[in-house]
């Protein structure tokens, strides 16, 4: 069966590491904030959580193990929403301190970057008026020479070792040639059917923001993988943010929001929390004749273990 056919899955990304405090004050940054939003957001209509964790003192993104079980736990005891944790983390953190929670917690779900890129917010600094707290303008001038590490190697021995933990992914392609990076490892056996792809347009250092570009990255991914194989999902960075996932979702896929992609709600208009642009997007596949996805159906289409697999 086509995946064009299947309800739509969406995944709120709550938090993330790129955008600062100073660039929202709805930004959820204490555990607290960032439960309640998560919460908040599944009850909206978002299947999958894709959380990351933030020093609740400034805001800075953290790796700790300790800051995360301030949240993930109670969200999981107050939804069946899929968590999902991040193995991206920032720039700023090793591979070890990226994947430290997620190798106690075995989720159901991590996000994966397909390579290694500029990844970079930089022109924004330029922009701002005034900083909330010391440690962000030069974390945001800093990426203009930071890089994100995700080597062949680090990608192999990530697969193989939550392989066994029975984790599956969301693929983070910020590119095309991270498609071709995902089907070397679908070659080596390291990745199974059905698979999770998040193509992720319009961040500075991967592919831009043209409708043009979510054409090619689609028809890509269904010569490497065959559509029935993989199931389609489309991040829009900033203000491209609604437009691209409908785009998305016409074609086929699913959708991701989250003030992690976007602070935005409209044109010049914040979003005071993850739900609401959860809301929005609902309202637009609904108003286009779409059904959304529950988390047992996003379980079932993406072939998850289940909850109660996990050491959350």
């Amino acid at each position: 069966m086509s995946n064009a056919n299947q309800k739509v899955i969406i995944t709120c990304a709550v938090t993330g590491s790129a955008h600062v405090p100073s660039m929202s004050e709805y930004l959820p940054l204490t555990p607290e904030d960032i439960k309640s939003q998560a919460l908040e957001a599944a009850e909206a209509g978002a299947a999958i959580l894709h959380l990351h964790a933030r020093n609740p003192e400034d805001g800075r993104p953290t790796p700790s193990p300790d800051v995360f079980r301030k949240f993930v736990p109670a969200i999981a005891a107050e939804t069946d929403a899929v968590i999902n944790i991040s193995t991206g983390g920032s720039t700023r953190m090793t591979l070890d301190e990226r994947l430290a929670y997620a190798r106690i917690s075995k989720p159901e779900m991590c996000s994966l970057n397909l390579g290694s890129m500029n990844f970079s917010l930089h022109p924004v600094a330029a922009k701002m008026q005034s900083w909330r707290f010391d440690w962000e303008k030069e974390y945001i001038e800093g990426m203009e020479d930071m890089i994100f590490r995700n080597t062949f190697r680090d990608i192999r021995n990530i697969l193989t070792e939550f392989r066994d933990y029975g984790t599956r992914f969301e693929f983070e392609c910020y590119d095309v040639g991270h498609l071709y990076n995902l089907a070397h490892f679908v070659d080596l056996g390291l990745v199974k059917p059905p698979f999770f792809i998040q193509s992720v347009l319009g961040i500075l250092g991967g592919i831009g923001a043209d409708p043009e570009n979510l054409s090619v990255m689609r028809s890509t991914a269904d010569r490497l993988f065959g559509r029935d194989n993989y199931r389609f999902s489309v991040l829009g960075a900033g203000r491209h943010q609604m437009s691209l996932v409908t785009m998305g979702a016409i074609m086929g896929g699913n959708v991701r929001v989250g003030l992690e992609d976007s602070v935005y709600l409209s044109k010049g208009l914040k979003a005071k929390s993850n739900a609401e642009q959860v809301r929005k997007i609902r309202r637009i596949l609904e108003e286009l004749s779409f059904e959304i996805a529950t988390p047992a159906e996003a379980r079932a289409a993406l072939g998850l273990k289940g909850r109660e697999n996990v050491s959350l």
